[in-house]
């Protein structure tokens, strides 16, 4: 059984972001990457699944040679190849997904996960995009249930439940007001959200040290027959309002008359 997980470079949510003084991007200066979180999922269910079911894991990513750190990562922890399609400059959902497309008819993996969507932009596109762009089944926001989860989860037990015969798999995934289980026919995309694992497995130094040694497949985007044009354009990036400074007041009453007369909440 063949994986095929995406991983994409994203900014560290927890590091300062500031918008640049023209308002066309951030500032990328000092700015912290790391892997996509969702995308970590991706790739622990991955695991677990090579774990259960044996198989290979194949990571996948777009961008330059900085992308690599994240691949390097992921080598780390389990996974048995890497492949980077090596293009500088901004890619949309639909170009993204165009690419994956090239690399997926390249690998003929038999199950395609991702994360459910980017944290730098959120559009929360590529997954769906490429299951039609395939003609595949598609599963998104792959999550679980707390009720069923169980000891045989904790120790690495997947999510996701392949039929015995490997050509289909059930997913729980989260919907309105609660949870519904599909099943799809493999090969087949399915996103993951936050619930579908509880805890990521860490690399131990040997491994790390192995990952960076392991050759990386590198592929020119340009090379892929894929017009790299994006459609969408970010006319502009501007910061939230600054948030205005408290008051104090003298009294409950005082309180009571501002929520109600200027805040309007009572």
């Amino acid at each position: 059984m063949k994986i095929l997980v995406t991983v994409k470079r994203v900014e560290d949510y927890e590091s300062k972001i500031k918008v640049k003084a023209d308002g066309s991007w951030i500032e990328t200066a000092g700015v912290n990457y790391k892997s996509n979180p969702f995308d970590d999922i991706a790739v622990e269910e991955a695991l677990r699944l090579k774990a259960a079911h044996g198989g290979e894991v194949v990571v996948v990513s777009a961008g330059g040679p900085a992308a690599t750190t994240e691949l390097r990562q992921m080598l780390a922890t389990g996974a048995d190849r890497a492949v980077l399609v090596k293009h500088e400059g901004f890619l949309d959902s639909d170009t993204a997904a165009r690419l994956l497309v090239k690399v997926v008819e390249k690998e003929k993996p038999d199950l395609v996960l991702m994360g459910k969507q980017a944290v730098d932009l959120d559009d929360n596109q590529a997954g769906q995009l490429v299951a039609e762009y395939l003609g595949w089944g598609q599963v998104t926001f792959a999550s679980k249930l707390e009720s069923l989860e169980s000891d045989a989860e904790k120790k690495g037990v997947p999510g996701v439940q392949l039929s015995p015969d490997k050509k289909a798999a059930q997913v729980w995934r989260e919907v309105d007001g609660g949870l519904e289980q599909l099943e799809v026919q493999l090969p087949a995309v399915i996103t993951c959200d936050l619930r579908l694992v509880k805890q990521l497995r860490y690399a131990k130094l040997p491994d790390i040290m192995k990952a960076k040694k392991k050759p990386i497949e590198e592929l020119a985007a340009a090379s892929l027959g894929v017009d790299l044009t994006p459609k969408v354009k970010v006319v502009r990036v501007e910061p939230p309002p600054a948030r205005q400074a408290g008051i104090k007041v003298p009294d409950v009453p005082t309180l009571v008359d501002k929520l109600k007369n200027e805040a309007k909440v009572l």
